[in-house]
């Protein structure tokens, strides 16, 4: 059971959430954690830390704590709009006239200019991925004006000077940018989740000298951690993020 579903679960048996057991970490659980938060009591932000999580271990109406009836999964290290991008790891454009009908959808449920403009997936859709697993689990956070424009995320939330586990990285590249997730590095190398590398979402590795920038959203949790240290063996570098 992944931190989500057991989210859903318990969620469920509170009576705080009545949506799709699909163990997504969108808008239907933010919104229900949000309402269990305001009948404990507790602050509500809609996340899952760690006061909510002990709230939620005790049995549906049971004010006592060794009342747990399940094990809890353990909070996870990534951030919310990382597991979210793991989701959809190995997802493909669709080469030709026919396009995708998932990455149609983040643009569509971006709304705005953007759901208007974006038709197609031939179209780079770096920024697009990243707009949407931030929007999915960080309601409240501002997007940058242009979120298909990969170095439109240079201003998202704060800068850090240093990577973390989750932390928005974008390059520079010929004819453009690219942004994606800090999921380590190597001597070389950032080992990057992001979407449109190689047509796909993916994890690859993107030379450290192209760096822009290095982002944190305002409104995520307080960053964790350091640099991560990863091996080179295995994972590609990047070819085309076009």
């Amino acid at each position: 059971m992944t931190f989500e579903e057991w989210l859903i679960s318990r969620l469920r048996a509170h009576g705080a959430y009545a949506g799709v057991m699909d163990g997504v970490y969108g808008r239907s659980l933010i919104d229900a954690l949000a309402r269990f938060q305001r009948a404990e009591g507790l602050k509500i932000n809609g996340k899952a830390d760690e006061e909510t999580v002990k709230a939620l271990r005790r049995a549906a109406n049971s004010l006592d704590d060794s009342a747990d009836t399940e094990t809890v999964p353990s909070i996870p290290a990534e951030p919310v709009w990382m597991r979210e991008a793991r989701r959809f790891v190995g997802l493909r454009e669709i080469p030709g006239p026919q396009s995708n009908s998932t990455i149609l959808g983040w643009a569509s449920a971006l709304g705005g200019w953007v759901a208007g403009f974006y038709k197609n997936d031939d179209t780079a859709w770096c920024g697009l991925f990243i707009g949407h697993v931030i929007a999915a689990t960080l309601p409240r956070e501002p997007l940058p004006k242009n979120p298909l424009g990969a170095l439109e995320w240079n201003k998202l939330g704060r800068r850090l000077t240093i990577p973390v586990l989750g932390a928005i990285l974008t390059f520079t590249r010929s004819g453009g940018g690219h942004v994606g997730i800090y999921v380590g590095e190597d001597a070389t190398h950032y080992h990057v989740l992001g979407g449109n590398q190689s047509n796909s979402v993916s994890i690859t590795r993107i030379e450290k000298s192209r760096l822009s920038a290095v982002r944190w959203p305002a409104t995520g949790d307080e960053p964790r951690g350091g640099k991560v240290i990863l091996t080179a063996a295995g994972v590609p570098a990047s070819k085309n993020e076009a």
